[in-house]
């Protein structure tokens, strides 16, 4: 069995919003499949939590789930916390 997953407010408030532009501009469909993709990594991380990269600059790891979109969680015990996600195309995307 894999560690618990957790999700913070913020990234529940990135995925929407994800979400969101990603049916309004590509439609349902593309929504869906990268809804599906970010299930997939979870999964995977849970089982595998320091595949992640480690942050240069924060507390936190980072793990790539598009060209474009990377989930940033820590890890305590058994827990991940799944912080944020962050587009590596806007300007202040730190790593």
């Amino acid at each position: 069995m894999g560690h618990k997953i957790i999700f913070k407010k913020r990234f529940a408030k990135d995925l929407l919003n994800v979400l969101i532009y990603l049916e309004g501009e590509w439609g349902k469909k593309v929504a869906d499949e990268f809804q599906d993709k970010i299930t997939g990594a979870l999964k995977l991380l849970s089982s595998h939590p320091f595949i992640g990269t480690p942050s240069n600059k924060i507390n936190v790891r980072g793990l790539l789930i598009t060209k474009h979109n990377r989930v940033f969680y820590r890890i305590k015990s058994n827990t991940i916390f799944i912080v944020s996600l962050a587009d590596t195309r806007r300007k202040n995307y730190r790593q």
